[in-house]
């Protein structure tokens, strides 16, 4: 199944982003509102009866970098962007499709492979370890990307992009400093700086849209790009593949039947893949609880010290693909209940605890009446409910 993406719905989003960003509101919800409400009035006062293009006024778009005095701005010291009232003005020399992943059938595909020392590869894995785009690959597809980026060295003053052009690569930081500059009522605004980490040069080829903002090399630097191919087949079309079988997986949870296809969505794009090898400890008992697992593949033995042995531990049960763990200490605040070990070797997909809260609230109660259950269970092993009592 394709959505068509309704026209400004990118730039609108992209313009939201830049304002976020820079603001830095505590209250994200209710500085969605405002904005959003402000952005409305403006129209109305323009008079202008049709929504065509979501950008702002000084052609701003998400800068993925940290900011400058930019970011502590008010709202009230810097206006609300209003929509333009031309919409071609800013859709300048972009000749490439829109990239669709699910008619990408890779036919022809070659990997590009960039030969590297061994010390390249440690110096450009350590430099895209953090990097949200490339959270959801595994070990496989980070060997893809690092097999496919190319060094580029740069000096002083030299414009890594310029506003406005195409996208022709995507950037990960090496070495050196760089400025973000964007165009404001006709003149470059230094927006924020890069130091030595981070990268740039994604949304172009995400949304096909010009270059978003100038980067200038402040100081010698060495930068990996990846192209614009390579980039869409690596990065976003496993996203998307990813999206599609974690949506999969979590069909087929009992637990999430209380969600509906869209917040399926969102809990499948927060989800992270990790392996574990025979034998390998994923929970550890009494430990605080950061995150929760599904099952994706192998099998998970869940066990817990014996309270009439604490120098041994008895298996409550094991988990298989479909199945999930981890959640009780994230919904009672209390420290780990149990232990996980992996069978063989295990792949789970990870939710951290911060996505728990913010996505699971429709499925609490399912979880917190598990709670019932894992101490009926454990009457039956150990004969007394008083030793449970942690678990609530």
């Amino acid at each position: 199944m394709s959505f068509e993406i309704p026209v400004g719905l990118t730039d609108l989003l992209q313009d939201f982003t830049v304002h976020v960003l820079r603001e830095k509101p505590p209250d994200l919800i209710q500085f969605a509102a405002d904005y959003f409400n402000k952005l409305n009035d403006n129209r109305q006062h323009q008079n202008i009866s049709g929504w065509d293009d979501g950008g702002g006024k000084d052609g701003t778009k998400f800068i993925n970098g940290k900011s400058d005095s930019a970011a502590s701005e008010s709202e009230d010291d810097e206006p609300m962007p209003e929509p333009p009232k031309n919409r071609f003005q800013r859709r300048k020399s972009v000749s490439a499709e829109r990239y669709d992943p699910e008619a990408d059938e890779d036919e022809g595909d070659e990997q590009k492979v960039y030969p590297k020392t061994d010390e390249q590869r440690k110096r450009l894995s350590e430099a895209t370890k953090n990097i949200l785009l490339f959270r959801s690959l595994d070990n496989q597809q980070m060997h893809q990307v690092i097999d496919a980026m190319f060094e580029r060295k740069v000096t002083p003053d030299e414009h890594v992009i310029d506003q406005g052009d195409d996208g022709d690569n995507f950037y990960v930081i090496d070495t050196g400093t760089y400025d973000i500059y964007v165009e404001v009522d006709g003149k470059p605004k230094c927006v924020g700086q890069y130091d030595s980490q981070g990268s740039f040069g994604e949304l172009a080829l995400m949304y096909n849209m010009p270059r978003a903002a100038t980067i200038i090399a402040t100081s010698e630097g060495t930068l990996w790009a990846m192209d614009r191919a390579t980039f869409r087949r690596i990065v976003l079309k496993n996203a998307f593949n990813k999206r599609k079988m974690y949506e999969n997986l979590l069909e087929n949870v009992p637990m999430l039947k209380t969600l509906d296809s869209y917040e399926r969505m969102n809990v499948a794009d927060a989800l992270a893949p990790k392996t574990f090898e025979d034998g390998d400890l994923i929970i550890k008992q009494g430990d605080d609880a950061d995150c929760m697992y599904f099952v994706e593949e192998g099998e998970v033995r869940i066990t817990m010290t014996n309270m009439n042995d604490p120098n041994t531990e008895v298996e409550l049960t094991r988990c298989k693909k479909g199945d999930y763990f981890g959640e009780l200490a994230l919904v009672t605040h209390k420290p780990r209940a149990a232990s996980a070990y992996s069978v063989g070797t295990t792949r789970c997909a990870v939710l951290d605890v911060h996505a728990f809260e913010r996505l699971l609230g429709p499925c609490m109660d399912l979880m917190k009446r598990s709670i019932e259950d894992y101490e009926g269970q454990l009457v039956q092993i150990f004969g007394s409910k008083s030793n449970i009592s942690d678990l609530r």
